[in-house]
């Protein structure tokens, strides 16, 4: 996964105020605006007692819940930089627990993990009710959506909308597969899900250009979505639930060949901080341990970094500080543009969590 979309916060330096909120309007909450009031409110106190400064406290809270427009379960987080509002940015799901943070680094894994598997997609919903026939009465009406899953569940992606007669459908299905396909690939696509009536999607989908006919996943039911959020929503939950995005599973299987060959690759926290330190990081593996008490020592620049203060303070650093681990590592990846993969435990076991797949071979062995 790229991290660019952090580039702008890391340019700020700290301290910074980090808040994970559920910010959900629950229609089973009498007043959804005072509960998240109450949240908020337990969270200050949190960032009080780390020695959050007034502005800080008062940047959060004028961001915190503003996103009334947003429907269904969702949250925010918000980070703050000199008691300014330095990202906000919407949850596709509630965080597990509201949690907050004031420090020399944000607190940023959680957003990540949130915006994880990064997958691009076009969704499309063929509405019509009547007879199987072109030349029937009646419109299709076609829906399409085009994004990056989760993202979309709180931020639109781009959408189509079009009712066309039905006695036009076999001509103007073909336009709408090229315009599809046009959409598919500025964004390239991975897959292309279809639902909505059986015999009007299939017409659509046998006249798609052939590269994209072979990414379509036809899906049942209505697939009806909220304003605001995915089309065809719940079906894409259970299509990307749990599967890594093509460009990660990529980087992962270089990865795994380098490491079968003894290349460019090195396991465990140590081998990771000293690749980083020297700039060597293609992309970062990690399982990822939200609890993890792991912590690093970490200078005011990204590439410094290392497992002891003394470390630091032998390449002259004296400014130096002992953070979470993920903070600094992921510090360290924004400033060197280098990319993040969360692997499932499941899926491959790191040693110490960690990997790095390299961007050149190292001359000699990490320890």
């Amino acid at each position: 996964m790229r991290l660019s979309f952090l580039e702008a916060l890391y340019k700020e330096t700290g301290p910074f105020a980090s808040v994970y909120l559920d910010t959900s309007r629950d229609s089973a909450v009498n007043d959804p605006e005072a509960s998240i009031e109450l949240r908020w409110r337990h969270l200050r106190d949190a960032l009080t007692s780390e020695g959050a400064d007034q502005d800080s406290l008062t940047a959060v809270a004028e961001a915190v819940g503003s996103d009334v427009d947003v429907p269904g379960p969702h949250g925010q987080a918000v980070f703050t930089a000199h008691g300014r509002l330095a990202l906000l940015d919407e949850l596709p799901d509630p965080p597990t627990r509201d949690t907050a943070h004031f420090g020399t680094l944000p607190d940023t894994l959680p957003l990540i993990v949130q915006h994880s598997p990064e997958i691009p997609y076009v969704a499309a919903h063929v509405h019509y009710g009547g007879r199987h026939s072109t030349d029937a009465t009646g419109t299709v009406r076609i829906d399409a959506e085009v994004g990056v899953w989760p993202l979309t569940k709180v931020t639109p992606g781009h959408r189509l909308h079009e009712e066309i007669p039905v006695t036009d459908w076999l001509n103007a299905a073909e336009l709408k597969g090229r315009e599809l396909e046009g959409h598919a690939r500025r964004v390239h696509a991975e897959a292309v899900v279809v639902a909505g009536d059986v015999w009007a999607r299939g017409i659509l989908v046998r006249r798609l250009p052939t590269p994209l006919r072979g990414q379509v996943i036809t899906v049942e039911g209505a697939g009806e979505s909220q304003p605001r959020r995915a089309l065809l929503e719940h079906r894409l939950e259970s299509l990307f639930s749990g599967r890594m995005a093509a460009h990660d599973r990529s980087l992962l299987a270089a990865f795994l060949a380098q490491r079968a060959h003894d290349g460019a690759s090195a396991e465990g926290v140590a081998a990771a901080v000293s690749a980083l330190q020297r700039g060597g990081v293609k992309a970062l593996f990690l399982n990822h341990h939200p609890e993890s008490p792991l912590r690093l020592w970490a200078g005011p620049e990204p590439g410094q970094l290392a497992l002891t203060a003394q470390e630091l303070r032998s390449y002259g650093i004296q400014d130096v500080r002992e953070e979470r681990a993920d903070a600094v590592l992921t510090r360290a990846l924004v400033g060197t543009k280098a990319e993040l993969v969360l692997v499932p435990v499941k899926q491959l076991r790191l040693h110490g969590g960690v990997g790095v797949l390299l961007r050149y071979a190292e001359p000699g062995p990490f320890v």
